[in-house]
């Protein structure tokens, strides 16, 4: 498990990139739409994860390696010691190359939108806010040194009702992911790994600001 990021240098980094403006609407949205919007769906958060048979218990501390970064010594001495048949990737940062030739098996993450057309963050909201509502989904896909760039394994799109918002729609993706994750574990360890052709079209998205949000609600109606 990766420490936790630096959010003063994160936050810095941000503004940098995408000016102060942006980076304020969105923490505005990130300080209250989310928490706002998991109050009220808690039915639909527990329906979710009765019908997928969701286990979110906390992983026993035993069986947790703690690094600073991927990207370091102990991280690749600790998959190297572990001689791992396939490593599968969430939530880290971006994984160097040096990692991912670290250890000789595939890296495969699962990302909450359809890439590469939806790369970044909340891939499954912006589809929609987009009226994208085919490219609603989560991909499986290998790791490389990019962002959500690997090779595409699986693609699935999310059945997702009035009753989602922001807070359910990655509960959606994971519980479809985890089913694609299953099946390009099996494939990864019969050594029958297959990517699949994607489109040309590729972006990054970042968080949505509180008046982006705020629009798309009221024009649209997406959560």
């Amino acid at each position: 498990m990766q420490a936790a990021p630096d959010k003063k240098n994160m936050l810095m980094r941000r503004i940098k990139k995408l000016g102060f403006p942006t980076v304020v609407g969105q923490v505005m949205f990130q300080l209250s739409v989310p928490k706002l919007l998991s109050i009220s769906s808690k039915d639909r958060i527990a329906e979710i994860k009765r019908e997928y048979e969701l286990d979110d218990t906390p992983i026993p501390e035993e069986k947790i390696i703690r690094v600073q970064s991927v990207n370091d010594d102990h991280c690749r001495e600790s998959l190297q010691a572990l001689h791992p048949d396939v490593v599968l990737v969430s939530g880290t940062s971006i994984i160097g190359k040096k990692t991912l030739e670290s250890v000789s098996c595939p890296f495969i993450n699962t990302h909450a939108g359809i890439t590469p057309k939806y790369r970044g963050v909340h891939g499954a909201y912006w589809a929609l806010a987009n009226g994208d509502q085919s490219n609603c989904g989560v991909t499986v896909h290998l790791v490389d040194t990019g962002i959500d760039t690997g090779g595409i394994l699986f693609q699935k799109c999310i059945p997702y009702t009035d009753k989602d918002n922001f807070t359910t729609y990655p509960l959606l993706q994971q519980a479809e992911g985890i089913r694609l994750m299953k099946i390009a574990i099996k494939d990864a360890l019969a050594g029958t790994l297959k990517v699949i052709s994607s489109p040309v079209e590729s972006k990054l998205w970042s968080h949505p600001t509180i008046w982006q949000y705020l629009y798309k609600r009221s024009t649209l109606g997406v959560k």
